[in-house]
This record gives C-alpha cells, structure tokens and sequence, in this order.
C-alpha cells in the first residue's frame, strides 16, 4: 500500500483513541460528556475548547458526505433537539 493511500487510515488511528484524546498532541478529538444536551450547548463547548474546528449540526435523519475532515465536528440530533451520539472529529 503507497503512503498515500494508507494516509487516511493513518489519520483515522491518530485520532482516535477511548479517552477522546489524540495521542501525539494531546488535543480533545470527541466530547461523549455532550450526548443529551442542546445543540447550541454543544457547539458552544466544542469552540470554547477548539476554536478552529467547524461544527456542523445535523437534524434527525439527514444525508451527510462521507470524507474524512480533522477540521470538523458534526453534531447528530434526536428527534426531541438533544444531540444523539457522540461529537467528534471527521
């Protein structure tokens, strides 16, 4: 496999770990702590820990592009307006 082709698997395992933490800078790459608060909430935590990232709020049962982004965060929401799984990075 060439280095290009296995560059989006590579990103994958550096950010991802089970503490939400990317282990070779130590910046937050999910929040699990915002599952069932507001959208608004969330976003507003998420910028206050990492300003650069886009965060994009997405409404229950919507269609969202499959590329792989380390400078976004989406935001799923329920059906009753609470986010619905955990944000991270991608």
């Amino acid at each position: 496999m060439s280095e290009q082709e296995n560059q989006p698997k590579q990103l994958a395992d550096e950010a991802t770990n089970h503490s939400g933490m990317d282990g070779s800078s130590g910046e937050k790459t999910s929040w699990p702590e915002l599952v069932g608060q507001t959208p608004e909430e969330a976003e507003k935590k998420i910028k206050e820990e990492s300003p650069k990232i886009s965060v994009q709020v997405v409404p229950p049962n919507s269609f969202v592009s499959m590329d792989y982004r380390l400078d976004r965060v989406r935001i799923f929401v329920d059906t009753s307006g609470k986010v619905a799984r955990s944000p991270k990075l991608g």
